[in-house]
This record gives C-alpha cells, structure tokens and sequence, in this order.
C-alpha cells in the first residue's frame, strides 16, 4: 500500500479574525494557500467554499483555527514549511497566536486517496501530546517511516 503524509495545526489567535491585530495574517492567507496548492508534493488542504480553513471548527473555542494538508512526503510538507514564503508567516506567528504550552502540530501516515477530517486530526494530535512521538503521530524531528501494513494509519 502507498501512503501520504498528513498534518494537523492549531493555534489560538490573539483577537477575532476581523480585528485590526490580525489582519496581517489573513491577508496573507489567500498567497499562502495559492503557494501550497502549486508547491511540489502537495494533495490536499482543509478548506471550505471560502477557500481557507478558518471558518472550519477544530473545538468550542472559536479562537483556535485549524490547518490540516496532505502530502506525498515528509520532505514535500518540509520544504513548503521551511524554505518557501510559508516560512515568512510562520516566523511571525507570535504577532497573531497565543504561545501554546502544548505541542500544536503533528504528522501520521494515511493510505493514497484518503482524506483525513478535522476529528481524526484532533485525535491524532491529543495522541502526540499525551504519548509524544509515535508511529501514529509524530513531529519533523521524531519521524516514523510509512507504514508496512495498514494496522497503524486506521
């Protein structure tokens, strides 16, 4: 079986989408998911019909967005991440979102077609934060290899 790389990020932001504070950040939405959907490697990104994921509800508290996306492979996802314009906005991050004092990330492998939902990722990300890295969910740092039987991406 073939396998993709999934990801699932939250954060908190500092103030209400429509405030002033964080209109840097949503301006730049639109550029960044433009650049996504073109960079080598990418399948998929979380998105409704406004074409971003910040209408799309991770939990109750209407402060935390979301952004999950799939890819062909961990070095695809990295080099989106790290050395494209995506590292501009990642770098500034502190300007919009609250310092979380849990990981907000994670990556796990999902069989080729599959489209993983916000609960999945939720449950994926839960899992790193209570056991850190395992093949199941793991980070950049602590990697997994893909899968050899479908047992773990279930």
């Amino acid at each position: 079986m073939n396998y993709h790389l999934a990801q699932i990020n939250i954060a908190r932001l500092i103030a209400p989408l429509d405030d002033p504070k964080i209109a840097e950040f949503v301006a730049q939405l639109g550029p960044i998911n433009a650049l996504a959907d073109k960079a080598p490697g990418f399948v998929w990104r979380l998105q409704s019909e406004s074409g971003n994921a910040t209408d799309i509800a991770y939990s109750d508290d209407p402060f935390v967005i979301v952004n999950m996306s799939v890819w062909e492979s961990v070095e695809a996802l990295r080099e989106f991440a790290y050395n494209s314009n995506h590292i501009k906005v990642f770098r500034d991050r502190a300007k919009w979102f609250e310092k979380a004092g849990v990981p907000t990330y994670c990556l796990w492998w999902i069989p080729v077609g599959h489209v993983p939902t916000v609960a999945e990722g939720r449950e994926r990300l839960e899992h790193y934060q209570k056991n850190g890295a395992t093949q199941y969910s793991f980070w950049f740092s602590q990697q997994f290899p893909q899968p050899t039987d479908e047992g773990v991406c279930a």
